[in-house]
Order: structure tokens, then sequence, then C-alpha cells
């Protein structure tokens, strides 16, 4: 494969501008941990939820979705919406609960949902 000029020229851009973004953060989110897991409680929550949502978009994904129509054909498909769904549904309900414990990170918030009794849940 050949790259062109311009191939390399938006390469370069874009790893020029991933790193001012990187050093223009830096300072603000080695602040707190606070800052660096939660940027500070000032994000959107729709933000948030598209973070989070793009998380799962890993290497393995398109794996899971090639095997799901693999073996199930297209229409096995649906499962994978169902996930989208699911995922999407956990972010609008379950976002009151780190919000308003001001719980900062997974395992803290799986701490405080074991502890609470089944009728307090």
């Amino acid at each position: 494969m050949h790259l062109s000029a311009i191939d390399w020229v938006i390469i370069a851009l874009f790893f020029v501008m991933t790193m001012a973004i990187g050093m223009l953060v830096s300072k603000k989110a080695g602040s707190s941990s606070v800052e660096f897991f939660l940027g500070g409680r000032s994000m959107p929550w729709w933000l948030l939820g598209v973070s989070m949502v793009a998380t799962t978009f890993s290497a393995d994904t398109p794996n899971l979705v090639t095997d799901i129509v693999r073996n199930n054909g297209v229409a096995g498909n649906w499962a994978w919406w169902a996930f989208l769904l699911t995922g999407m549904l956990t972010v609008l309900y379950m976002q009151n609960y780190g919000v308003d414990r001001e719980l900062l990170q997974t395992w803290s918030f799986m701490n405080y949902v074991t502890a609470v009794k089944k009728q307090d849940f």
C-alpha cells in the first residue's frame, strides 16, 4: 500500500491534534480524581452515554456480530440491536445512582448496589 503526501499530512495532523488536546486537558484532569474520572462532573449526560456506548465498540465487537450472523443468520442480528437498546436504557436508568451518590468508578457503583438491601433498591 502506497500512501500519498496528503495521507501522511492527515495522519500527522491527527497525531498533532490528539497530543494538543491531551496536553491542554492533562493539567486539569490531573488536579483531582473527580476531574480525571468524571470530567469535573460537568459533562452532559448524552456525551457520557455516547462515550459509554463507544467503549463497547472495541476490536472484538465485529467478531461478535459476525459470529451472531454466521450462527443465526441475519435475523440473529436482532440480538445485537437488543444489546444496543438495553445499553442505552441502562445509561438513562442507572445514571441517577452514580450522580446522586457521587460515585467515581464502576467498582464503587457495584459496591454500593450490592450493599443496598433488596427492598431499598
